[in-house]
């Protein structure tokens, strides 16, 4: 029998940090090994991040992206250990900063660890593609708890890239993220999100392809974190023994080219 794989759980206090543990540290194959937090975080029972860094082959990681970016650098710098990001609302450099350091440790970036929300992404696409631009309006609807920082979500900007690569465009060049006041009529093309916070939703996403005479509608509910906390723990079980480089959910799931 091999040695279980060491994680570190970065965020150790968060929603997501302490469903991560509930599922690494009842999985036979990890050993959680550390768990960390801010550095201010008053918890006597928490590690460093050096400490981690050196106890993990893999440590998870749901905070912010400028903490991930820090934690990637640093992981990075050492070569190693392997990295499971899930902090969304990053911006186009500290993206490039992760991709950075994956080129000297395996990393695994993904807006969303559940399996149900990656097959949602290739149904999406295939829609786009099947489905005239000039006919079908695409708007992708995401739904959160009231202490998501951002929106919309990153969920929702996959769900979004997934249906501008179905119809072959940027989604840069036809999203619309918000609406106020007079709009104007609706571009042909364009893919709108719209997005609602409030109390204790975990995760709501859906994409619309609404032409005049039909409307179809492709969904996914999230109602427990344990299933992205699930999805995490797949990825740190994988990557630990990958080489260097940035990887997503769809490889884990071995999704890629299907």
């Amino acid at each position: 029998m091999s040695d279980p794989i060491r994680i570190a759980i970065a965020g150790a206090l968060g929603r997501m940090g302490q469903a991560v543990d509930k599922v690494a540290s009842a999985d036979p194959a990890l050993a959680v090994a550390a768990r960390f937090d801010r550095p201010d975080a008053a918890d006597a029972g928490l590690a460093t991040l050096d400490d981690a860094l050196a106890a993990a082959d893999v440590i998870v990681d749901f905070t912010l992206p400028a903490a991930s970016v820090a934690l990637a650098a640093r992981a990075a710098e050492r070569g190693g250990p392997a990295l499971v990001i899930g902090a969304t609302g990053a911006s186009d450099a500290q993206r490039a900063a992760i991709a950075a350091a994956a080129t000297k440790v395996p990393i695994v970036f993904a807006g969303n660890y559940s399996l149900g929300v990656n097959l949602l992404m290739d149904l999406v696409r295939q829609a786009a593609r099947a489905l005239p631009a000039d006919l079908f309006d695409i708007e992708v609807f995401e739904a959160h708890h009231r202490h998501k920082v951002d929106a919309p979500s990153g969920t929702a900007f996959m769900l979004g890239e997934a249906a501008a690569r179905g119809r072959g465009v940027k989604l840069a060049d036809v999203q619309r993220r918000t609406r106020d006041g007079i709009t104007g009529e609706r571009p042909v093309g364009e893919i709108g999100f719209s997005v609602l916070r409030g109390g204790g939703i975990v995760g709501e996403h859906s994409v619309t392809f609404a032409a005049e005479e039909e409307i179809l509608t492709l969904s996914h509910s999230g109602r427990d974190r344990g299933l992205f906390a699930r999805g995490a723990v797949a990825a740190a079980k994988w990557v630990a023994g990958q080489p260097p480089g940035l990887y997503d959910m769809q490889d884990v799931l071995g999704m890629k080219g299907s």
